[in-house]
């Protein structure tokens, strides 16, 4: 069995990015970060992200507003950056306060720097194979593992379970578009799934991204699959300080052994999701030189 480090990847996709960086001439990249509220796990994520474009070189801001701001004051703000010449990217920090549309906000931004991926027009370039536009991360870092863990895909049978549009829906038209990294068979599953276990055994490479933890066991994992597990999810363990733990949405103890490769939780597909947004904001970037 071969453990995939998503943090070795990660890691060194940012060291590629920071070399990129530091041969630009004139002003840095930038990104600026939308977040609505104090979501503990919110305020961790784009604390985060802020510290990694730093590493990097990339400029970022922060814009934290109230749990109170309305629509129409999000809005605003994302108009203002739309037409700030000096930002690159912009990614407004999900969950939003209720009564906010997520996809419409995402729609809000500027096409050109949702570097999130989640724009309609976005998702319609991805649907047209056309790589001009921007790819959400996590889709994009699943891939980037299974290349760099030389996990050829193409002709093999994906099975995601999952139909996000943050992972599993742009993931599916990721892995079997035509070309390098792509031409699988992909089947998409879900907690609707009849049989589900009967689906997910046919996988020459099994995605989890259901959000439930250690939701995959080992009779659901055929013999030498590739295993990516995207959930995190928190359970109650009374032994470690923080009071909980980290866990999947797959059973790893259980499915390893009978794996070819897998990735852990924590230290899988986590930090490439980051790595994947300042890849993005770079594309952007070059988009607007």
């Amino acid at each position: 069995m071969q453990l995939i480090d998503g943090n070795a990847v990660a890691q060194a996709i940012i060291r590629e990015l920071t070399v990129s960086v530091s041969r630009l001439d004139g002003r840095r990249p930038k990104v600026v970060f939308i977040r609505v509220g104090e979501d503990p796990a919110s305020v961790a994520y784009v604390n985060k992200k802020a510290k990694v474009a730093a590493d990097i070189g990339i400029e970022s801001a922060v814009i934290a507003l109230p749990q109170s701001t309305s629509k129409a004051e999000l809005f605003h703000h994302i108009d203002v950056l739309n037409t700030d010449a000096s930002v690159d990217g912009i990614l407004v920090q999900a969950p939003l306060p209720e009564g906010i549309s997520q996809n419409e906000t995402f729609n809000r931004i500027s096409p050109d720097k949702d570097v999130d991926g989640f724009h309609s027009v976005n998702i319609g370039k991805l649907c047209q194979e056309d790589e001009t536009g921007f790819v959400s991360c996590t889709p994009a870092g699943i891939v980037e593992l299974l290349r760099r863990s030389h996990t050829d895909v193409e002709g093999r049978h994906v099975v995601v379970v999952g139909r996000s549009l943050i992972v599993g829906k742009p993931l599916a038209l990721l892995l079997s578009r035509r070309g390098k990294m792509g031409n699988a068979t992909v089947t998409i599953s879900h907690s609707r799934t009849r049989d589900l276990e009967a689906i997910t055994r046919q996988a020459d490479i099994l995605i989890a991204a259901i959000g439930r933890p250690r939701f995959i066991t080992a009779s659901g994992v055929k013999p030498d699959a590739v295993v990516i597990d995207v959930g995190i999810n928190r359970i109650p363990n009374a032994s470690r300080p923080s009071g909980y733990q980290l866990v999947g949405d797959v059973d790893f103890d259980a499915v390893a052994p009978q794996c070819a490769k897998i990735t852990p939780v924590p230290g899988g597909v986590g930090p490439m999701t980051v790595a994947m947004l300042m890849r993005n904001t770079m594309k952007a970037y070059l988009k607007h030189r």
